[in-house]
């Protein structure tokens, strides 16, 4: 994958970094497409996680969070 155009968040300094400008891999989230993509990298995280749970529930049969069928109202 060629450097140009890819975004990386910095953890050491709190920012969205081009790649020609990252530092040590070891302070990096990242690739993403677009500065907006490593700002936001919470969210991709966050989204990412709780579809590993979901995915670690299913794989045990544990209900699903998502499944209103789960539910005893």
């Amino acid at each position: 994958m060629s450097d140009d155009g890819w975004w990386y968040w910095d953890l050491r300094r709190k920012c969205a970094v081009p790649a020609a400008e990252r530092g040590p891999a070891s302070d990096l989230l990242g690739p993403y497409r677009s500065r907006e993509e490593a700002e936001h990298w919470r969210d991709t995280v966050e989204r990412r996680n709780e579809r590993w749970e979901d995915d670690d529930e299913a794989w045990r049969g544990e209900p699903s969070h998502d499944d209103p069928s789960d539910r005893h109202d």
